[in-house]
């Protein structure tokens, strides 16, 4: 007897009631073969009491934020496939079949829907322009592989899963999963998928500009992390270039007269260039920390098994073992 590789559906929800029934009727129709589990993040609504409803197993994580439940997510959850996508109806489920299928096929351990909209109206203006801003900004970082860093349908392999540490508390989630991708040199992929409106009563709960800065200080935090060079070397020349700015008249002067009337300048100056080398050491000493923290995350990743590998004839398709026992319904803090 084959035995396919164990999938599972994963939904971060927060206030989804107008939409996760939906939600999970579709990827339960989409990937049969799959469980589909809802974490709930503290809904006020009845997202608990629909989701239950429509077929999935649903639990509760009460650190608020989406980085939290998808870290939670990540950390419960054993399956061989994970398809992460948002509670609001807004992704095209008939699409998953054929991500999962080329996940497995090419062996990869990302695929990343970019969203095809469907209406102009699918994106708030300002959130559009933050998601080409940050995407852009991440490609200069950190690489050209993503046109759609934020979209929140993504595919993962168990590989990446397991070897994934969850630091973000909030949206900015989706930009640690990415930039971990391409720290890692992992194989990945992008494919486009439908884009809609989410239905009447669901609301984003993004916030533009609060939202935005959390993302933008996510990439600037995981630059100095993850290209340490690159970063303070940056900082060095910015410094380096300011210091010969103010240089440039003291130079002129002294050259003219042999005098150097403007001691503070002078002291300011060499103060400046003092702190551009020490930014060039930081970099190449943290570089060291980076590569070692690197290869350490890299040999962990090999010690995840890759499906087919982990198959054995006793495993079912899908078991409930794998994820914690369901709350109660309208309960948000089951005991333990």
């Amino acid at each position: 007897m084959t035995i396919g590789p164990k999938i599972v559906v994963i939904i971060p929800c927060y206030d989804e009631a107008a939409a996760i029934g939906k939600v999970v009727g579709d990827f339960r129709a989409a990937l049969p073969q799959a469980d589909v589990v809802v974490y709930d993040n503290n809904s006020r609504d009845d997202t608990v009491r629909v989701a239950t409803a429509a077929g999935a197993a649903v639990y509760n994580e009460p650190l608020q934020g989406k980085g939290h439940v998808v870290r939670r997510m990540f950390a419960d959850v054993d399956a061989d496939v994970y398809v992460l996508v948002d509670g609001d109806d807004t992704y095209d489920a008939a699409a998953a079949p054929a991500m999962v299928e080329r996940l497995l096929a090419e062996r990869l351990d990302l695929i990343n829907g970019r969203r095809q909209e469907t209406h102009q109206q699918n994106y708030r203006p300002g959130h559009r322009f933050g998601n080409i801003l940050l995407t852009e900004m991440a490609k200069l970082l950190f690489g050209d592989r993503f046109d759609d860093m934020l979209s929140g349908y993504k595919i993962f392999s168990r590989r990446y899963v397991k070897s994934f540490p969850a630091l973000s508390a909030g949206f900015e989630i989706e930009t640690e999963l990415a930039i971990h991708a391409l720290e890692m040199s992992m194989p990945i992929a992008e494919v486009d998928t439908s884009y809609r409106n989410r239905p009447v009563g669901s609301e984003s709960k993004l916030n533009t500009f609060r939202d935005g800065f959390r993302i933008v200080g996510m990439i600037l935090r995981l630059w100095k992390e993850v290209r340490p060079v690159s970063f303070f070397l940056t900082i060095a020349a910015v410094l380096a270039a300011s210091a010969i700015v103010l240089a440039i008249p003291l130079l002129t002067e002294y050259m003219a007269t042999g005098l150097v009337p403007r001691f503070p300048t002078a002291i300011l100056v060499t103060g400046i260039m003092i702190t551009a080398f020490l930014s060039v050491t930081c970099g190449v000493l943290l570089d060291s920390v980076a590569r070692s923290r690197r290869e350490l995350k890299r040999l962990h990743y090999l010690r995840v098994p890759v499906w087919p590998a982990r198959q054995k004839p006793s495993d079912p398709m899908i078991h409930r073992a794998d994820i914690p026992t369901p709350i109660a319904i309208g309960t948000h803090n089951p005991s333990t």
